[in-house]
């Protein structure tokens, strides 16, 4: 994820945790542009906020909340097309280009580090996957396909938590299928479009007690919206349960509920400590993945004030 100079293609970046107030704070900076005569457009990189069928549970900002300012790729995959981060990558290279067409800034915005990790690196051709390899790895029992990936491919297990289960299964998916290891295929990246913009990043790094606790506060105010009802209109529709919609945050909890298979007070629980743990994945990707170079910015309370002018001040000056 290299920053390059070329101030006529500027990229504004805003990532970190979830619920960390990403949102807020680039809606700010998109208002500070307009101050100076300039457009900032809002481009969503959440894997969850894509999916129209996820209003309230990928808190995707409302009307009210965009405001006056255009916001681009929120809610645009139906849930029966799985969103993969190749897939964003080119629609948000598309809008990008527009945006800089037009004379606007665009300012990415999301949580999902592969999906911005592609964006700017590139993706590796890796060939599609045996279906027999697929169904084999996705039959093995919760642990299994982590201690296969250990012996196949320890380099990537020991990246890995052992409880992220999609990526433990990719990897080992793409060793048994190509006979090469996800990292090596990495090499071989292309498509990026790092070295072709100016980026302006900034992480938020969250107080995690504070996050930790504004995640278990969301998610309640997220059922007090309507997230059961939301679950249950997206279950009638009987999708694939692999689905990547089906399998968001907030989503397995609130249709084992449903089901009857659980009190509401459990589907809370389970659905509090499933955001929590994502967030804390996102803590170390987030801490590992991005250029030590990019400017982190402490978020210790909702009041609390990302500095904009202080943080895009390359940016504004252009």
């Amino acid at each position: 994820m290299s920053i390059q100079s070329s101030p006529s293609v500027p990229v504004a970046l805003i990532a970190g945790p979830t619920a960390s107030g990403k949102s807020a704070v680039a809606l700010r900076l998109a208002q500070r542009l307009a101050q100076d005569g300039r457009r900032g457009v809002i481009i969503n990189a959440d894997s969850a906020q894509v999916y129209a069928d996820l209003n309230i549970l990928s808190a995707r900002p409302s009307a009210e909340e965009m405001g006056d300012i255009e916001h681009r790729l929120f809610g645009a995959w139906d849930g029966a097309e799985a969103c993969s981060a190749a897939s964003w990558a080119a629609h948000a290279k598309d809008e990008i280009a527009a945006c800089h067409a037009d004379g606007a800034v665009p300012i990415l915005v999301g949580g999902t580090g592969l999906y911005l990790k592609v964006l700017l690196e590139g993706i590796a051709p890796i060939p599609p996957i045996d279906p027999d390899v697929r169904a084999m790895v996705r039959a093995l029992p919760d642990d299994g396909a982590y201690k296969l990936l250990k012996v196949e491919d320890p380099l990537r297990a020991a990246e890995l938590d052992p409880g992220d289960r999609q990526r433990i299964a990719r990897a080992l998916e793409v060793k048994r299928s190509t006979g090469v290891t996800l990292a090596d295929w990495q090499l071989a990246k292309a498509g990026g479009i790092g070295d072709e913009i100016d980026l302006h990043p900034l992480i938020l790094n969250p107080d995690r007690a504070w996050l930790y606790a504004r995640c278990d506060a969301r998610f309640e105010a997220m059922l007090a919206a309507g997230a059961i009802a939301e679950v249950a209109e997206l279950l009638a529709r009987e999708l694939d349960p692999d689905l990547p919609v089906m399998r968001a945050i907030g989503v397995p909890e609130i249709a084992t509920f449903l089901r009857g298979e659980t009190t509401r007070e459990a589907m809370i629980a389970a659905g509090q400590q499933a955001t929590r743990n994502y967030a804390k994945r996102q803590f170390t990707w987030f801490r590992r993945q991005p250029p030590e170079e990019w400017p982190r910015v402490a978020v210790r309370s909702e009041s609390e004030n990302v500095d904009i002018d202080a943080c895009f001040a390359s940016l504004l000056r252009n």
